[in-house]
């Protein structure tokens, strides 16, 4: 009887225990889960990138000379520096007569056109003592096709259908040849190699080149040892959501650039823009930064100066790129008002000289540093559609957090618009932040904007 007993008490208790697990699965499979695991540097939440092109920055193209000028990206409000791959470049297949520097012939080794390996932490050194991070643009997914793993390691690269090495499918990189990260050797000397410029030169994070066509489990576990390291700031060349998660902190926003590019040359209308905020907002998680700007080294070099994309449109370009979401961006020469297309294989130093557009940034980077509203990623406030009576023709919205407001229209059509705003958002005293007018808008408000015109005022 009393064995009888123990076996039913223990059948119930068994039966207790399955029932106290399937409730406790079933309600945490209906609980929201964090999509992002990584945790951004606190120095980012506020900052903007510079992007320094080495070889044309400075007359000389070397760290040292480049060094001189950080007093001047200070100024400008530079937060972080993204410099250009600084490694060895290939001299086999090379194009031109210096060679791209995505084609990497060493990834442990600088570039001696850039100078050495103390300058470069000389450079990164008072880049720090500045208040200021630096970030590697890195090339993993190929190299050079002289690079001495080709030689030691050729089983860590991908062949063709010839069983011959190849450079990326389907594009002209005849200067590169594809990694295959099947290879767990492969995978483990590009994390150390990573790990290396941020244990021995203090670099805080990569620009990763084109990432999407690297795995992204690699990825996700680069960003685990190198946060052992330090906090890194992690930028994928890619437009995608599944690298926010765990590897990356910044994606590309390619596409807001497309429908920038098409508004201006009448291509598409302002809905364009709500495409791209819609499907930011919606599926981008909210701490995802995107990558936000009018130029960098490939749009510059193969499709067209600022001016040749934007005309008339540039200064309102630049300052939705800042006061929008997104992570802004300034490529190295739109300060100075650069008007040529910077040789990409040659030597092509940059002629600085004080601009309209390098004042207009400086302005832009303060406010954004200064109004909470404005930050980056879940630190800033989401812009919030203000309807006005020229839909198609005016972007009007609002950006607020803690204290911090900014009413945002901008009149991205080559013709006059006069409009009124349709909910009470925007209503409240503000400062024209170009202008310093203080200006007090009510509901039957009206505003009057000159083709390509915008105003920017915050609280």
């Amino acid at each position: 009887m009393n064995s009888l007993l123990t076996k039913s008490l223990l059948i119930f208790t068994l039966s207790l225990l399955a029932a106290c697990s399937q409730t406790t699965s079933t309600k945490s499979a209906y609980e929201p889960e964090a999509y992002v695991k990584i945790t951004h540097p606190e120095w980012s939440k506020n900052a903007v990138l510079y992007q320094l092109n080495t070889r044309q920055f400075t007359p000389e193209g070397t760290f040292i000379a480049a060094q001189q000028q950080l007093p001047r990206l200070k100024a400008l409000g530079v937060d972080i520096i993204w410099l250009m791959p600084i490694n060895p470049i290939g001299e086999e297949n090379r194009k031109g007569s210096l060679g791209s520097p995505y084609s990497v012939k060493d990834y442990r080794k600088v570039n001696p056109e850039f100078g050495t390996l103390n300058d470069l932490k000389a450079f990164v050194d008072k880049a720090h003592e500045m208040g200021m991070y630096v970030i590697l643009d890195w090339v993993a997914n190929h190299s050079a096709w002289d690079n001495w793993l080709r030689y030691e390691h050729p089983d860590w690269y991908e062949r063709d259908y010839q069983g011959n090495f190849r450079p990326t499918p389907w594009w002209d990189w005849s200067d590169i040849i594809d990694f295959d990260y099947s290879k767990p050797a492969l995978r483990k000397y590009m994390t150390e190699s990573m790990k290396y410029w941020v244990k021995e030169v203090g670099i805080d994070g990569y620009r990763c080149d084109v990432a999407g066509f690297v795995p992204v489990d690699f990825w996700n576990n680069v960003r685990r040892e190198l946060d052992e390291i330090k906090p890194v700031l992690m930028l994928a060349e890619w437009e995608s959501r599944d690298l926010h998660a765990k590897a990356f902190d910044m994606t590309y926003a390619w596409s807001w650039s497309k429908h920038m590019h098409n508004i201006v040359n009448a291509h598409a209308d302002v809905s364009a823009l709500f495409l791209y905020y819609s499907w930011n907002e919606s599926a981008f998680p909210a701490e995802a930064y995107r990558l936000v700007g009018v130029a960098n080294h490939d749009t510059n070099a193969w499709e067209g100066t600022m001016f040749e994309n934007y005309g008339d449109a540039l200064e309102a370009v630049i300052t939705l790129s800042v006061i929008g979401e997104g992570f802004p961006m300034i490529y190295n020469g739109q300060e100075a008002g650069n008007d040529k297309r910077l040789a990409f294989f040659e030597r092509d130093p940059i002629k600085w000289q004080k601009h309209p557009i390098g004042d207009l940034y400086q302005s832009l980077f303060a406010l954004k540093h200064n109004n909470e509203a404005l930050w980056n990623g879940q630190f800033g406030g989401r812009m919030v559609h203000v309807p006005n009576t020229a839909p198609k023709q005016v972007l009007s919205f609002v950006r607020a957090k803690g204290n911090d407001k900014v009413f945002a229209v901008f009149n991205l059509s080559k013709e006059p618009k006069t409009v009124s705003f349709k909910e009470p958002l925007f209503t409240g005293k503000y400062k024209e932040v170009l202008s310093k007018e203080i200006v007090e808008f009510t509901e039957s408000s009206t505003l009057t904007l000159p083709a390509w015109e915008f105003k920017v005022f915050a609280k």
